[in-house]
């Protein structure tokens, strides 16, 4: 016979019809998901991450003395703090004289820690600040027309740490309005007489944009003219944000960044009278100040310690700690020149906000004035924290 009987293939064949069943069943079952594969979350940035003396640019050939000795001056300030008692007792031993003695204090007591932002650069803007002089009258007349003004009687600070720990060390400033805390009111409603404000007047000076500088630097010496002299320190503010007026003018067309500076914006509002006060008003931002007439030789930080020129910093208190030395590593006003130095972290300001962010103090005068009105440079920061053991 030419065929064989087909119970031959019986079992296998059922076998087989069983294998097809089985592909053509998973032919219409959705794939199995594969499980999801975790997204890679960086590391957080440290904002302050150490770092050996090699990596301090120019570390080496900096004259430390000068830093002691403004280290100091504040240092009471961190003595509360057991991690700074001992570096700060130690300090006042140090002969400040002896150039290899300071070194030796600075280089076995600390260790410096690199600054970064946020996002991980390390790199932020170098302003600079100084105490300007105004000339000022008590009285105001046709000549003396914006006041200088001490702290409203309607202004309230708010502890937002006492309702909310975790806002601690942050304040709100208002007003009443019924039942209700509102906003203070703004520079352009001060400047227009809707703000409560009559009485309050230190002083009355000449040019609003004089006054409008006098906000910024926080700290002013006003001559009278019948003789006397006064300084004027920062006393509070309204609480409404700092704004620009130079970016204003940028972005205006008035001027250009190779432009811009503090003498030019004044030499701007004297060519444009009419449009100064709109301008000023831009930034709501406004302080107040109260007079200091035993002290005409430097103003005090926010430690309360007279600042030392060409060594006291302006920095943001949330990232570097206040009265901890900071090395800065920018370039001279409008130049490529290296500005190396050792400084202390001994003032704050409205506009100082972010890691790398500093305010460089220049001091007192016109001279001053020239330098800190021109500097708007790139720089980078380390700060000084004792060593653990």
């Amino acid at each position: 016979m030419i065929f064989e009987s087909p119970s031959r293939f019986k079992g296998p064949l059922v076998f087989f019809y069983i294998f097809i069943l089985l592909i053509l069943a998973s032919c219409g079952r959705p794939p199995i998901p594969s499980p999801p594969v975790p997204p890679v979350i960086p590391p957080p940035i440290e904002p302050l991450q150490s770092v050996t003396w090699q990596d301090v640019p120019d570390w080496n050939s900096e004259d430390l003395r000068p830093a002691l000795q403004t280290f100091i001056i504040s240092s009471p300030s961190l003595k509360r703090d057991p991690q700074w008692q001992a570096v700060c007792d130690e300090a006042l031993q140090v002969n400040a004289t002896d150039e290899e003695a300071v070194r030796r204090f600075f280089e076995t007591r600390f260790v410096p820690h690199r600054v970064n932002n946020s996002d991980g650069t390390d790199r932020g803007v170098i302003t600079g600040y100084y105490v300007p002089d105004l000339q000022g009258s008590r009285t105001p007349d046709e000549s003396y027309r914006y006041p200088v003004l001490a702290v409203p009687d309607d202004l309230l600070i708010v502890e937002l740490g006492a309702l909310y720990p975790d806002l601690k060390g942050r304040r709100l400033r208002g007003r009443l309005e019924g039942r209700k805390v509102v906003p203070y009111w703004s520079r352009a409603e001060i400047d227009t007489g809707q703000a409560p404000v009559e009485g309050k007047e230190l002083f009355w000076v000449k040019d609003p944009v004089d006054l409008f500088f006098l906000h910024i630097q926080g700290s002013g010496r006003i001559s009278t003219e019948d003789g006397e002299r006064v300084m004027v320190n920062y006393a509070d503010q309204n609480g409404h944000p700092y704004r620009s007026i130079g970016r204003l003018l940028l972005e205006s067309g008035a001027m250009t960044r190779d432009q811009m500076s503090a003498q030019n914006i004044k030499a701007w509002g004297r060519r444009n009278p009419d449009k100064v006060m709109k301008l000023l008003g831009e930034n709501p931002s406004y302080v107040f100040f109260r007079s200091a007439e035993q002290d005409l030789t430097s103003p005090p930080g926010a430690l309360g310690y007279p600042l030392t020129p060409e060594r006291s910093l302006a920095v943001d208190p949330t990232t570097i700690p206040l009265g901890a030395p900071v090395f800065i590593a920018t370039t001279w006003p409008n130049s490529q020149s290296p500005l190396h130095r050792l400084m202390v972290a001994q003032d704050t300001g409205g506009a100082i906000k972010g890691a790398v962010r500093a305010d460089f103090f220049w001091g007192l005068g016109n001279e001053a004035g020239a330098k800190a009105g021109r500097m708007k440079q790139d720089g980078r920061l380390w700060v000084l924290l004792p060593r653990a053991d």
